[in-house]
């Protein structure tokens, strides 16, 4: 019986062995560095957010419609291999990210936006698609996981953003501490990143006096406000202002754009941003 069991056994390790084998003999096909290399995108993901645009009332020129469309190509193809989004199908691609990253188009495109940065780019929403709709600006995405800004320089690269579009692999903690990068920027975005009040205190450094934080929020905001309320006194002032959007795209109500602006006049100081693990130990 014991022979039995150990000769299923070595049968089974060998199976084993071998899947491992035939894994290593057939690496994973390279995933496409470019645009023509990813299979296009359905009707439906064209009807989609032609119907979530238009009711917006925004609008994109072809090559900023071609951009956008052929980094959803890129994420889609990219994220069997890199998990960059859990909604994989391209109707929902189209309003729930897209569309929803573009909700703070006319709030951008009614100001003068010379640099812009985006906190935790991840897949590239709302990045991506803000960079392809604003081409006179100088954008940066920031993200911390390699993998991920592997892609985004990817995507940058196929859709031709480059020329105004570069990605950075580091946190926001770091950056804030770089002279560069430091009062510098006019308006820093964020989306499905942190709650509020840490955004703050991670944008506030990265932003120049007078310069906003947008973040992308839904449900009921009331106590992540008060919470960065306390923020944005704590790092020299400023104002909040929440601004519903979406609501003419049924997937995209109770969406709200979170805007925190910093003072014109004063400073953040320099204990701010705290590292990590000190603000999941004093919260705001």
């Amino acid at each position: 019986m014991r022979d039995a069991v150990d000769a299923g056994s070595g049968t089974a390790l060998g199976t084993a062995r071998d899947q491992r084998r035939r894994v290593v003999d057939h690496p994973r096909e390279p995933l496409p560095t470019l645009v023509d290399q990813t299979p296009e995108l359905s009707s439906t993901y064209s009807r989609g957010l032609d119907d979530a645009l238009r009711a917006m009332g925004v609008a994109l020129k072809p090559a900023e419609r071609a951009a956008i469309d052929g980094h959803v190509r890129l994420l889609l193809a990219w994220t069997s291999a890199i998990n960059l989004t859990a909604i994989r199908e391209p109707a929902a691609v189209a309003t729930a990210h897209v569309a929803d990253s573009l909700t703070a188009l006319s709030w951008l495109r009614g100001r003068d936006v010379p640099a812009l940065m985006d906190l935790g780019s991840g897949g590239g929403f709302p990045g991506l698609p803000l960079a392809a709709s604003l081409p006179q600006t100088d954008v940066l995405l920031l993200e911390a996981v390699g993998k991920k800004a592997r892609f985004l320089e990817t995507a940058v690269s196929a859709t031709g953003l480059h020329e105004h579009t570069r990605v950075v692999a580091a946190r926001a903690e770091a950056l804030a501490r770089a002279h560069e990068h430091r009062d510098a920027w006019s308006v820093v975005t964020a989306r499905a990143v942190a709650s509020t009040a840490d955004l703050v205190e991670l944008a506030f450094p990265l932003l120049a006096p007078g310069g906003s934080l947008i973040a992308w929020k839904r449900g009921d905001l009331d106590a992540e406000l008060a919470a960065a309320e306390r923020a944005v006194a704590a790092l020299g002032g400023g104002r909040l202002e929440v601004i519903p959007v979406g609501g003419a795209v049924a997937d995209l109500q109770g969406h709200a754009l979170v805007i925190a602006t910093r003072r014109v006049t004063g400073r953040v100081p320099d204990a701010y941003p705290r590292d990590p693990a000190l603000r999941a130990r004093r919260p705001w």
